[in-house]
């Protein structure tokens, strides 16, 4: 039976890059020979301090602790047949471990966001200089195979590797249920969902939703999903947490989903995760023509793409006041996913990739 190593940050079922990049394909692997086996650097106790402002002796042991963890694991274990490296093995400049565990195994590395470009979260700014996101394009060299989001990306890593493929970020559709588009009986819900260090994106999106708000007054609300320290008093928005057993739940209170986005480098190696999240679960959606959202939407048939303030301010005014365009952008969103960016439309993809690595072996 070929073992496969997945070897990423965070723990399971914490972080979306890795929950629907390839955590959900875990139980399909197994059912398919493979041995599977997850090493996560950051427990719940380190996750909460390693992201807060400060406490830098306890990231300094953290760093030490994931260190010696990933040492025992490059040098002492029983290497696996397939090493998939997810973003990244450790969270410093070091390229060292992904190009170790390459030495011993067949190597995979996948990656959904421009990496190669530097980005520190806000509470860890003054460590920076200890982050090199150049080493990107070490590990992409070294890859056995590379798994691109999407097409931007695979361009990239292209550049140091021929093998390179795109799977896209997917979404279990059996656990996604569409709602509902039901009659108007109260406030239009306009929302977005992200996290803390994504809620500057939503603010790109204020100035038209102001503007919504002026002309529809009570008969729209507003939600954010994610952070749940977000506070907007002219639009009455008080954030809330992202919870797991709750998820789908909180989605469907939305009636049309936002997705902006800046045009910039960043934003372009984005694989429109909300967009797709609303979408699957039934909910009319707007994004900005960033990127994949370009290939995702197809304006006015499964969803819209919006530019300008005016261009938001439109589109959103045709969903507020249309019920028949909201359920008609609902159940084509959904088809789009199901044919597109389901696991069941992408899981042959993993399969396939692993069989090549092996074979080639």
């Amino acid at each position: 039976m070929p073992s496969v190593l997945f070897v990423c940050l965070h723990r399971p079922d914490r972080s979306p890059s890795q929950r629907f990049r390839f955590e959900q394909y875990l139980t399909f692997l197994e059912a398919n020979g493979y041995e599977v086996r997850f090493s996560y650097l950051l427990n719940a106790k380190d996750d909460k301090l390693f992201y807060a402002p400060g406490h830098y002796f306890s990231k300094f042991l953290i760093l030490w602790k994931s260190l010696w963890k990933r040492v025992r694991e490059t040098f002492f274990s029983r290497p696996a047949d397939i090493v998939f490296v997810q973003r990244e093995c450790f969270m410093l400049g070091t390229s060292f471990f992904e190009k170790r565990f390459a030495r011993r195994s067949q190597l995979i590395f996948d990656f959904d966001d421009s990496i190669w470009l530097q980005n520190v979260s806000e509470a860890n700014k003054k460590l920076g200089f200890l982050k090199n996101a150049g080493k990107t394009k070490d590990i992409i060299k070294v890859a056995d195979l590379v798994i691109a989001g999407n097409q931007y990306l695979a361009d990239y890593a292209s550049q140091f590797n021929q093998a390179v493929t795109i799977i896209p970020t997917t979404i279990d559709t059996g656990q996604y249920t569409a709602k509902l588009v039901a009659d108007d009986d109260g406030p239009v819900v306009i929302g977005w969902s992200g996290s803390f260090t994504t809620i500057q994106h939503f603010e790109f999106a204020l100035e038209p939703l102001r503007r919504i708000k002026a002309k529809y007054g009570d008969r729209v609300g507003f939600m954010v999903i994610g952070d749940g320290s977000y506070r907007n008093t002219e639009l009455g928005i008080t954030g809330q947490p992202w919870v797991a057993a709750t998820e789908l739940q909180d989605l469907q209170q939305i009636d049309i989903g936002i997705m902006p986005l800046p045009d910039d480098e960043w934003a372009k190696g984005k694989c429109g995760l909300k967009g797709l999240q609303y979408m699957a679960a039934g909910i009319p959606t707007i994004m900005s023509p960033v990127g994949v959202n370009s290939e995702i939407i197809k304006d006015g048939e499964n969803g819209f793409l919006a530019s300008t303030t005016d261009e938001w301010v439109e589109k959103l005014s045709q969903l507020v006041e249309s019920v028949d365009l909201r359920r008609k952008l609902s159940v084509n969103g959904r088809r789009t996913v199901e044919e597109k960016y389901s696991i069941e439309a992408n899981k042959q993809k993993y399969l396939e990739g692993m069989r090549i690595v092996l074979r080639d072996s």
